[in-house]
């Protein structure tokens, strides 16, 4: 474990992942535990721009951006534990299991989103994650990831 790290402020979160807006979906990480969890913090604001088409008169955050919010939360985790191994990397999904939507994420939510490592095996890592609102929960899925260098995507 090269860095003990226990919050990323935007900056810290840019150093470590690729994404930028419209797709960086996390504000904050906080309480990091190398090797086993953290916290990400979004703020859903009524300028989202998915708010547009998803919906207009009724606006809600897309399930599926949740879990792509807890996977950057899980991407920061995995990038303080290895450290500077993955400079320079990407983080992919490799699976989506188990995802459950409990209620909508609306403006002026603040969103929790509570992820902890299940397993590791080189390259690829499992995690389990919850979305909470005001200490209700809104979504939880288990996923899995892969970190490749960006040549190597497969693609």
């Amino acid at each position: 474990m090269a860095e003990t790290i226990t919050e990323l402020d935007i900056d810290g979160i840019k150093e470590r992942i690729p994404h930028r807006a419209p797709m960086l979906l996390i504000d904050r990480v906080r309480e990091i535990v190398a090797d086993r969890s953290a916290i990400g913090v979004k703020a859903v604001s009524n300028g989202e721009p998915f708010f547009e088409g998803h919906f207009p008169d009724y606006p809600i955050m897309p399930g599926v951006l949740i879990v792509e919010a807890m996977a950057q939360t899980a991407a920061c985790v995995a990038c303080v534990t290895l450290g500077e191994e993955t400079r320079g990397k990407l983080v992919f999904f490799t699976t989506i299991d188990s995802a459950r939507f409990r209620k909508p994420v609306r403006p002026g939510d603040l969103l929790e989103l509570h992820v902890e490592k299940v397993a590791a095996k080189g390259p690829l890592w499992k995690f389990k994650g919850v979305a909470l609102v005001e200490g209700k929960k809104v979504a939880e899925a288990d996923f899995g990831a892969m970190i490749v260098d960006p040549g190597n995507s497969g693609s």
